[in-house]
């Protein structure tokens, strides 16, 4: 399983970016996608995630309202899209699969992860 994050790069507050995970070797449309992120110093946060199906979304408090999830699964793809980005949304970005479904969103339940993109907010 490969799950290939990408889109990540340096932009200014209040600036947008949309990250992409690819995903290969397993079947998307039975897993739940998340993103999670890591600042330097800091422990992995949770940031976003989505069902199967697309129905149930689900974000950390700090992202709600700026940030949005969505896939594809006929292109084996997760999108997050960033608005309003802030200094403080700078960290790696890693995506993640979770074989079913959870709306707790521990690190522990996901499956699989990848490597991540770099997220650089200047203010």
């Amino acid at each position: 399983v490969q799950l290939q994050a990408s889109g990540g790069g340096s932009v200014q507050a209040g600036d947008s970016l949309r990250l992409s995970c690819l995903a290969s070797g397993l079947i998307l449309s039975s897993h739940q996608m998340g993103w999670f992120r890591q600042a330097p110093g800091q422990e992995r946060e949770f940031v976003s995630s989505i069902s199967w199906s697309g129905e149930n979304t689900y974000y950390g408090g700090s992202v709600k309202g700026r940030f949005t999830i969505s896939r594809d699964n006929r292109k084996n793809a997760v999108y997050l899209q960033m608005s309003s980005l802030k200094a403080e949304d700078t960290a790696v970005y890693v995506c993640a699969a979770l074989h079913g479904h959870s709306s707790t969103n521990r690190e522990f339940e996901y499956d699989y992860w990848g490597q991540g993109t770099l997220v650089t907010v200047s203010s």
